[in-house]
C-alpha cells in the first residue's frame, strides 16, 4: 500500500468514514418519509439535497473567511470536480429512485452490497490494491451479513427488478467516487474536503435541475413545515457534513476498506426503523447486523495494522 501525502491520520480517516456511513443511513429514512408526504419525486429530492448542501457549505465558508489558495491550479482541479459531481449525481439519484421503486431495505442492501465488489475490482485494475486474506474474509462476511439482513426482511419488501437495477447503478456511482478519491490521494493531489464537497454538489444540482423541474420541483403545500425540516436535515447532516468528512477520510483509507465501512449504512437504517418507526427486529436481522459489524471492525483493524507497518522506523 502506498501512503498518501496528507496530514490526516488513517485512524481519523476511518472514524470520518464510519460517521459518514451512519449519517447516510438516516438519509434513506428521511427520503422514505418525504416520498410519503411531500409530493416530491426522487430526482427533485436529490436536487434539493444537493442545492441545500451547496447553500449550507457557502454559509460555512462565509463565516469561516473562506479557505487558503487551492494547492492545484484550476486545470488540474476540474477533472476531480466533474468526476465527483457525476458520481454523486448517479449515486444519489439512482439510490432514491431505487428506494421509491423497491423499498428502503432492498435498495440499501443491493447498493451497498454490490459496491465493495465493484470497488475491489476497480481498485485492483487502477491502483493494484490487493485485498489479502483478511480483507477477502471481511468483504465476504460483510456481504453475508447483508444477505442475512435481506432474509430478515421477512419478504415484506417487494423486490422489483427495475429497482434493483437502479440500486446497481447507484453502487457504480459510489464506486467511481471512492476509487477516484483514493487514486488522487495516493498521488498527493489532495484538496480541502469542503471545497470538494461544495463543487461536487454544485455539479450535481446543475445536472439534475432540468429533470427535477420536469418531475415537479416544488413540494405540496400540505405538511410543508414537516417537508422543509426533513429537507434541511437531509441537506445538512447526511450531505454537507457527511460527504465533507467522507472525502477527507477516503483520501487516506484504502478504497475497498472505505466501501466495506460504508456497509454500516443499512445497519443504521435498520436501527432507525426499529427505534423510531416501530418496526420489528427479527432474529435474522439481528444476526445479519452482528456479522456485518464484526466484518467492518475486522477490516478497520486490518487497515490500522497496515498503516502502522507502512510507517518508517524511527532512528535509534
Amino acid at each position: 500500500m502506498s501512503t498518501a501525502r496528507t496530514t490526516l491520520p488513517v485512524g481519523r480517516g476511518l472514524l470520518y468514514i464510519t460517521f459518514s456511513a451512519t449519517a447516510w443511513g438516516t438519509a434513506g429514512a428521511a427520503a422514505a418519509l418525504l416520498f410519503g408526504g411531500s409530493g416530491l419525486g426522487p430526482l427533485a429530492l436529490t436536487f434539493w439535497r444537493s442545492a441545500g448542501g451547496v447553500a449550507l457549505l457557502l454559509v460555512v465558508r462565509a463565516f469561516t473567511g473562506g479557505e487558503a489558495r487551492p494547492a492545484a491550479p484550476w486545470r488540474r482541479r476540474w477533472p476531480r470536480i466533474l468526476v465527483n459531481g457525476a458520481g454523486l449525481t448517479l449515486f444519489q439519484a439512482a439510490y432514491f429512485v431505487a428506494v421509491q421503486q423497491t423499498g428502503l431495505a432492498v435498495a440499501t442492501v443491493v447498493t451497498l452490497g454490490s459496491a465493495p465488489v465493484m470497488i475491489a475490482v476497480g481498485a485492483r485494475l487502477t491502483m493494484g490494491e490487493r485485498l489479502g486474506g483478511s480483507g477477502a474474509v471481511a468483504v465476504g462476511g460483510a456481504l453475508a451479513g447483508l444477505a442475512v439482513l435481506v432474509v430478515g426482511d421477512g419478504g415484506s419488501g417487494e423486490v422489483r427488478p427495475v429497482g434493483v437495477l437502479w440500486a446497481l447503478l447507484s453502487a457504480a456511482g459510489y464506486g467511481c467516487i471512492t476509487v477516484w478519491t483514493r487514486h488522487l490521494g495516493r498521488r498527493g493531489e489532495t484538496e480541502s474536503p469542503s471545497s470538494t464537497t461544495l463543487w461536487s454538489f454544485a455539479v450535481c444540482a446543475v445536472c439534475l435541475l432540468p429533470f427535477a423541474a420536469a418531475e415537479g420541483v416544488w413540494p405540496q403545500s400540505e405538511g410543508l413545515g414537516r417537508t422543509v425540516l426533513l429537507l434541511v436535515y437531509l441537506a445538512s447532516v447526511p450531505t454537507a457534513l457527511a460527504y465533507g468528512l467522507y472525502f477527507a477520510g477516503a483520501a487516506v483509507v484504502r478504497a475497498t476498506t472505505a466501501s466495506v465501512i460504508a456497509l454500516i449504512e443499512p445497519v443504521s437504517a435498520t436501527a432507525i426503523a426499529v427505534l423510531l418507526l416501530g418496526e420489528h427486529l427479527t432474529r435474522a436481522t439481528a444476526a445479519g447486523t452482528v456479522v456485518l459489524l464484526a466484518s467492518v471492525t475486522g477490516l478497520a483493524l486490518a487497515e490500522a495494522r497496515l498503516a502502522v507497518q507502512a510507517r518508517p522506523a524511527r532512528p535509534a
